[in-house]
């Protein structure tokens, strides 16, 4: 065998070689993605208990929803969403990203009318105002998203006006007092960090005089930056609700998220945790979500979730 064919069968082996590794990787990707699809509608429920009531109070129950990012079609989710009302919570919480479609509207309001015959309260995402536009996934890693020069509207004054005439609270900027088993809660809600448009409303009038009859604060958010919570913990909240991260969307298992899409640190992207600011602490809890934007629609090693809180008296 002369050099030159020694040196071409070489030549076809590293060739063989890649296409191999090529071969592997293509079917490695494929089954990934379709994991991923399948993984979008594999719907749960997070049990949570959280002892912030005061003392001699009934327990409490409290459904978290968030980015739902509805599509017409959504047959799967709509059943699941209209199935939660089965879990009789005292109180549903939206933190928004309700739409993922501008004619996506009337199905959610079909999905959620089970739901809308409990007390509630809602702030909207980037996701209510705008729809979702085709994004390098890439992105995500240098920070979080931003927003486009030419954003497609979407309808959400139709879906405000929905949810207030199904008795629920619009928190955007707002602060407003609710009575759930004969305690009061103190609501304070603010428009999407996000998009930079949060304004801090206070409590309700008469939270500082709590010696008669105690009151729970819980601050209701979208996107939970560094910055809102740092403000609301300050401000004595006893509890935050919080979306947007999805979880991180796609993880690692056994490692967790990669992103949070903010300036949370990625470990606290899902979850149960107590935030610390300037010696004060108040649990926060940041939902997986519901959904994803139809340009991604997939999750690995991150189901979609509501979160259900029940709330003990303290001990």
């Amino acid at each position: 065998m002369t050099f030159s064919d020694s040196l071409a069968n070489r030549v076809r082996t590293v060739g063989r070689g890649f296409a191999v590794t090529a071969a592997f990787g293509a079917a490695a990707g494929t089954a990934a993605a379709a994991y991923g699809w399948w993984e979008k509608d594999q719907f749960e429920v997070r049990h949570e208990t959280l002892p912030i009531l005061p003392e001699g109070s009934r327990p409490l129950r409290v459904l978290h929803l968030s980015d739902i990012h509805f599509v017409p079609g959504q047959d799967k989710k709509t059943q699941w969403l209209q199935s939660l009302a089965d879990l009789k919570p005292d109180l549903v919480v939206n933190t928004g990203d309700n739409l993922s479609h501008t004619k996506a509207v009337d199905p959610l309001i079909q999905a959620l009318r089970p739901l809308l015959e409990f007390p509630g309260v809602f702030v909207p995402g980037s996701n209510d105002y705008y729809a979702p536009r085709i994004k390098n996934p890439v992105g995500y890693f240098r920070g979080p998203s931003r927003m486009r020069t030419d954003p497609i509207a979407l309808d959400w004054p139709k879906l405000r006006s929905a949810f207030g005439m199904g008795g629920w609270i619009d928190l955007t900027n707002r602060a407003q007092s609710v009575v759930l088993n004969g305690l009061r809660f103190d609501f304070s809600g603010v428009d999407d960090p996000h998009l930079g448009r949060e304004r801090y409303a206070g409590w309700p009038r008469g939270t500082v005089n709590q010696d008669a009859r105690p009151h729970l604060k819980v601050a209701v958010i979208h996107a939970p930056y560094q910055r809102v919570l740092d403000h609301f913990t300050e401000a004595g909240a006893d509890l935050i609700l919080a979306g947007h991260t999805h979880g991180g969307q796609i993880c690692v298992p056994g490692f967790g998220a990669l992103v949070s899409n903010c300036d949370l640190p990625n470990w606290r992207a899902k979850g149960l945790h107590d935030w610390e600011s300037d010696s004060f602490t108040t649990p926060v809890n940041v939902s997986g979500g519901i959904g994803t934007s139809r340009f991604a629609p997939v999750r690995i090693a991150c189901r979609p979730e509501a979160v259900l809180l029940t709330l003990t008296p303290r001990s």
